[in-house]
């Protein structure tokens, strides 16, 4: 433990104490599913939605809701939805859809509706109907991984610095037609399923780190590839059991396969869905097989979970400080790490890499809403220094953050899992 506080404080982050909660029981879980699509005049090809998990054991009550937005932090819904369903912890978790009601309206920003408060609504009520709908639970978790459907979109180019993957030149076309595979990725899928105690599966969660933009600039509203990748899963289960998409540690990974991007709204050539489509699909396909294999021993679940906040320095200004919000859950044999922002891929690898130590299927979930705002990208020491898109820029976080947030993350999971050995860094 002692080189992880030194490690952190090189990084110059303030680690507020954390708060840890823990029960062990039945648990009793509720779903629900709402269509968050505004009443506007913005073109549409698919509805976005709302999708809500609550899970409870004892006095802990924790709500997941997956939303098919680019981000969403409130501070007022968490406020709301403690006071009126007594949730202990909400989690917002944003598909980063470059296609939502926002980013699909073509007109400038000061003419665009303000549809925060129509989304808070919406939050509210799925959650609501979910507490309504509660019901005794198992629940399982696991990883697969199978051919990677993304790339690690900051490529180092000649000169020895890294470059964002719309960016050509004479070795690189723009957008990787090639389809070559730089840099390193997260081969996984992640899933977590919720049974009742007949066996029939009702929540399929899933987790993985790409991009969701591959349909960015049609200028209608898409859910993108998670939106297809979810559709399939729920009709695998006859519609019977929701799926919930969660994005990972995808900040720095572009998908293989994507559409030409438009000029403008008034681009004649539309968008091809049709590779947003297959890609979320075969994701859609291993998240099947993987929930078909899971299943659930005993009917009591051990629920613990570990919140923290970390300040750091803006990377631009030292004096300018930003509060990062983050969780730690372990439930039964699986732990998530919930972090907000958009974090590289390397820092869900070493996540995963080291909590695998202490004998548990790891689980990372990014762009997701815990207290507070978002800290934007969030880099590794390594991408940081290599530069390029997310990885540099006056609002990111200062170096080593992410990294101190890893570290913050595997001393909750050692605690929570009552292991007090030191977490060597390597």
């Amino acid at each position: 433990m002692k080189k992880v506080f030194l490690f952190i404080l090189l990084c110059g982050c303030l680690a507020l104490s954390g708060t840890l909660k823990a029960a062990e029981g039945q648990l009793m879980a509720g779903t629900a599913k709402i269509n968050i699509t505004p009443k506007q005049n913005i073109p549409l090809h698919d509805s976005v939605y709302a999708r809500a998990l609550v899970m409870e054991v004892g006095d802990m009550r924790v709500a997941q809701v997956s939303v098919d937005l680019v981000n969403f932090y409130s501070d007022r819904v968490a406020d709301v939805c403690k006071e009126k369903y007594g949730i202990t912890q909400l989690l917002i978790c944003a598909s980063h859809t470059h296609e939502d009601p926002n980013m699909a309206d073509a007109r400038p920003r000061e003419k665009k509706p303000d549809h925060t408060p129509f989304f808070e609504e919406c939050i509210v009520k799925v959650v609501g109907e979910a507490i309504g709908n509660m019901f005794p639970a198992r629940i399982s978790a696991g990883t697969r991984t199978f051919p990677q459907l993304g790339f690690n979109r900051l490529i180092i180019r000649k000169d020895g610095k890294a470059r964002e993957s719309w960016i050509g030149d004479e070795h690189y076309n723009v957008e990787n037609p090639e389809r070559i595979p730089f840099g390193p990725v997260d081969p996984e899928v992640g899933v977590i399923k919720v049974e009742d105690m007949q066996g029939n599966a009702r929540a399929i969660v899933m987790s993985y780190a790409m991009h969701a933009d591959l349909g960015c600039f049609s200028y209608e509203i898409s859910a993108d590839y998670p939106g297809y990748a979810c559709r399939k899963v729920e009709e695998a289960f006859d519609n019977k059991a929701i799926c919930l998409f969660v994005a990972g540690g995808g900040g720095n990974v572009e998908g293989l396969m994507i559409s030409r991007r438009r000029s403008g709204p008034n681009d004649p050539i539309k968008t091809d869905y049709k590779p947003i489509q297959r890609t979320g699909e075969l994701l859609g396909i291993e998240v099947i097989k993987l929930a078909n294999a899971l299943h659930a021993s005993g009917d009591n679940t051990s629920f613990k979970m570990r919140t923290d906040s970390l300040q750091f320095s803006t990377r631009a200004d030292k004096n300018r400080k930003v509060n990062v919000h983050i969780a730690t859950f372990l439930i039964n044999d699986f732990a998530i790490a919930v972090c907000p922002g958009e974090m590289f891929v390397q820092l869900q690898l070493e996540w995963k890499a080291k909590a695998r130590l202490a004998d548990v299927t790891p689980l990372f979930f990014g762009y997701t809403y815990v207290k507070g705002r978002s800290p934007g990208y969030v880099a590794d020491v390594r991408s940081a220094a290599l530069g390029g898109f997310g990885a540099e820029g006056g609002n990111r976080i200062q170096v080593g953050g992410g990294e101190a947030i890893i570290n913050k993350h595997l001393e909750s999971l050692y605690i929570l899992n009552d292991q007090r050995a030191s977490i060597h860094l390597k």
